[in-house]
């Protein structure tokens, strides 16, 4: 948006789901880097990814982020409204792009470089938030990134977990953007405060948390001593460990058909989460149905290459089911 006018809130009824955070433009190879090589431009970033995994996954999804007010910008938003992502409350500023450029092997090894500093993006803000979408939202997804980004962003979510009925923290660990203990601190304060946490295992719980290597379970535990409700700890292609009303649960992986990039895969995971979630999906229908997703989103290059559509999800989800991908 731009100018004094207020965006339309969330359309009344059940379904909605509104992500916070930062949009980056995506320069992707397929090939190492080097002089004379070729760039696949998209737009990409945890926030942008997840939204759209959401809107494919049947819930009206909202982003709320920061976008400069250029040309570029201006295709970064078409892009937005092309993946059925809701733009109305995207927030048209000056300021430049975050830019990141990425590589991918077929074995989804990835390499990254980033020039997102001071970007348009990390300015967002709590004055940047409309506190009546937030509260009529049906899950509200904020993560770790946009808390590393910028203090101002860090606040802007720990707002909108104060605000929002139900909130999923994705805490998203980024080395090369904050610290352990920064991001440490900010999901001890907004675990109380989410009704799902998305944590990975096993890197990232060990980093927050201080401990040594340990088992997915002693993981779990760890996060639900910080007051987490429930929580989804992601383990890659193992799938996930779902601690639900008092229950663990494994769900394993689905067969990736073809791995060409995973960027994004984790994210597609949350986005589909919190959209089946929103639409009144149980948490463990919604985390096999975002496990599938995940795994047929790597098909694609970039974060958002391939979204895969609420009809595929569903029938990778019962083939895998019936090739007998459900047994631990």
């Amino acid at each position: 948006m731009s100018g004094p006018d207020k965006p339309a809130g969330m359309p009344r009824g059940p379904g909605g789901v509104v992500v916070l955070g930062e949009v980056l433009v995506e320069l992707s190879a397929l090939s190492p880097w080097k002089d004379g090589g070729s760039l696949r431009l998209a737009f990409s970033g945890d926030a942008l990814n997840a939204a759209a995994a959401s809107a494919a996954a049947g819930a009206h999804t909202v982003l709320v982020a920061r976008v400069p007010d250029d040309e570029l910008g201006d295709a970064l938003v078409q892009r937005v409204a092309e993946l059925g992502i809701d733009t109305r409350h995207l927030i048209r500023t000056g300021g430049q792009h975050g830019v990141y450029l990425s590589h991918a092997d077929p074995e989804g090894l990835r390499q990254f470089a980033y020039a997102r500093k001071g970007s348009a993006g990390s300015e967002l803000s709590p004055e940047d938030l409309d506190e009546d979408l937030l509260r009529g939202a049906g899950v509200v997804l904020g993560s770790g990134v946009a808390c590393a980004i910028s203090p101002s962003a860090a606040a802007a979510v720990h707002r909108a977990a104060e605000i929002a009925p139900r909130f999923v923290y994705d805490p998203n660990f980024r080395p090369r953007l904050t610290s352990a203990r920064d991001a440490a601190e900010h999901l001890r304060r907004l675990a109380p405060l989410a009704e799902v946490v998305t944590p990975s295992w096993p890197g990232e719980v060990g980093d927050l948390l201080g401990l040594p290597a340990q088992s997915a379970a002693e993981a779990v535990q760890g996060i639900l001593a910080l007051g987490a409700r429930d929580v989804v700890l992601t383990c890659g292609s193992a799938g996930v460990l779902l601690w639900h009303a008092g229950t663990l649960e494994h769900i394993p992986g689905v067969h990736a058909p073809l791995v060409v990039d995973q960027t994004g895969a984790g994210d597609c995971l949350t986005g589909t989460l919190v959209a089946r979630l929103a639409v009144g999906d149980d948490l463990a229908e919604a985390a096999r149905l975002a496990v599938a997703a995940a795994a047929l989103s790597v098909q694609g290059q970039g974060g958002t290459g391939h979204i895969p559509t609420l009809d595929e999800t569903r029938s990778a989800r019962a083939a895998a089911s019936l090739q007998g991908a459900d047994q631990p």
